[in-house]
């Protein structure tokens, strides 16, 4: 009998350590993670993207679209350019033929700025909207974006919720108006993003808002409203796909960043690489590689301009949630100190360093900078841009990814470098002090970098050939 009890008692032992032990089935559920121990970095990561609609004149649907959300005043936001063209007239065909009551806005800057979004804000304010239509490129976008954001939240000031240092960075907690984003070039990704990008005028700079709230409720990709785009426009926006890939496909990887967040809603839109990122930044890169250069150069290649506008949304949908980093946290001073660079085919009143431009060209430094971080990331995305990597060694991953982007670039009459832009040596003090605010990217680099290591890359980016 005592053997018997002993077997029996056994048993329920082995069934006892073999049961389930999740939440719903788990006695002891409550005492054994009442409180998990969160460590110094993350160890999770979110994914989060507009819906997207894709096809050769699918514009004829946005009015259905905003019939269908029950909309009865509708803010369309555009620039003075983008006014003139066939995909204005192609919203506005839709919008009239579904009987729609609209107003427009049309006075959207070109790399916007504090108060250029400040008077959209405005604008929105005063129209009391309930839906939102953005025709254009990442400047309209972004603008619209933010002009939903603070009409939704009219209490806010406007650094409420714009990045730190420069801003509060508040998270977004109200709930904005269904904003369709209808893009006209094939760069920024900002259809799919939670980003708003903009000129801050007192410190000389760019920054942003980001958050997962101000995402368009929808994405309407037409190819045929790439066929407008001037060539220089076409290079310019394609610059930015291919470092949107790069950059986030060798960011930190998401579970080395920090701090791990207390709260998902702390989580940033930019959570370093992951899994399903990598997926969309190598795919759009595939596609850089392949069609940009034709994009480029025949207006008339319909194939490749529909497909360099699919490249933009895939590296949106990667970058929008793995994050970019030094290309794009130096840019942003690049930008904002321009001096008299204007560049061709903008018509534009202001001086101009287009982001995708000022993103690129610091790109070789850059990257041999970070490869010894992740050479093989920095080795296949050579390898994609059509390095041969058959006898390369690890060591010499960001030269040759470096090289092979040199090589890119001068083939396609890209400006040789920063000097190119106006800025010399002298400028390099002004450009580090630029990039250290733009900490929400910067910390996203696989490698941390000092002050000294960015007045270096700024120097290395003078001349690129």
């Amino acid at each position: 009998m005592a053997g018997g009890r002993d077997r029996v008692a056994h048993l329920l032992k082995q069934l006892q350590r073999a049961s389930c032990s999740c939440p719903a089935h788990s006695h002891t559920y409550s005492q054994g993670t009442k409180h998990a121990a969160l460590g110094k970095t993350d160890y999770a990561f979110e994914m989060a993207v507009s819906n997207i609609r894709y096809g050769e004149g699918v514009t004829r649907e946005v009015g259905m679209d905003l019939n269908n959300l029950g909309v009865r005043n509708v803010c369309v936001m555009t620039d003075k350019n983008i006014c003139q063209l066939p995909p204005m007239k192609a919203v506005l065909d839709s919008l009239t033929t579904n009987g729609i009551n609209f107003q427009i806005y049309d006075n959207v800057r070109v790399e916007p700025t504090d108060q250029s979004f400040m008077d959209a804000i405005e604008f929105a304010k005063k129209g009391e909207f309930d839906s939102y239509v953005a025709i254009g490129g990442g400047s309209v976008i972004d603008t619209c974006k933010t002009a939903d954001l603070y009409a939704s939240s009219p209490e806010s000031d406007f650094l409420d919720y714009v990045n730190a240092p420069i801003g509060k960075g508040k998270p977004v907690k109200v709930t904005l108006k269904p904003l369709i984003a209808v893009p006209t070039t094939a760069g920024t990704g900002s259809e799919t993003t939670g980003v708003a990008i903009f000129d801050y005028k007192e410190l000389k700079v760019k920054t942003g808002i980001a958050s997962r709230a101000i995402k368009p409720y929808l994405g309407i990709i037409d190819p045929l409203h790439t066929l407008y785009m001037p060539e220089r426009v076409v290079a310019n926006s394609g610059f930015d796909v291919l470092c949107h890939a790069l950059e986030s496909y060798t960011a930190l990887p998401y579970n080395q960043r920090s701090p791990c967040p207390s709260n998902p809603v702390s989580r940033p839109a930019y959570q370093g690489s992951n899994p399903i990122s990598d997926v969309w930044a190598i795919h759009a890169l595939q596609i850089v590689a392949k069609y940009l250069k034709r994009a480029i150069r025949n207006p008339e290649d319909r194939e490749a301009r529909a497909k360099m506008h699919l490249a933009s949304v895939f590296a949106g949908i990667g970058f929008g949630n793995a994050g970019v980093h030094l290309c794009h946290g130096m840019s942003y001073p690049i930008s904002g100190l321009v001096k008299k660079y204007k560049a061709k085919d903008y018509n534009v009143d202001h001086s101009l360093v287009p982001h995708g431009l000022s993103v690129v060209l610091t790109s070789p430094a850059v990257f041999t900078f970070t490869a010894p971080m992740c050479p093989e990331r920095h080795l296949e995305a050579a390898q994609i841009m059509g390095a041969n990597i058959s006898t390369a060694k690890m060591k010499d991953a960001g030269i040759i990814l470096a090289d092979t982007l040199r090589k890119f670039l001068f083939d396609l009459n890209v400006d040789d470098g920063l000097a190119a832009l106006g800025y010399s040596k002298a400028d390099i003090p002004a450009l580090v002090k630029g990039t250290l605010p733009q900490e929400r990217v910067t910390k996203l680099s696989p490698r941390p970098q000092t002050e000294e290591e960015l007045s270096t890359l700024f120097e290395a980016s003078m001349k690129l050939y």
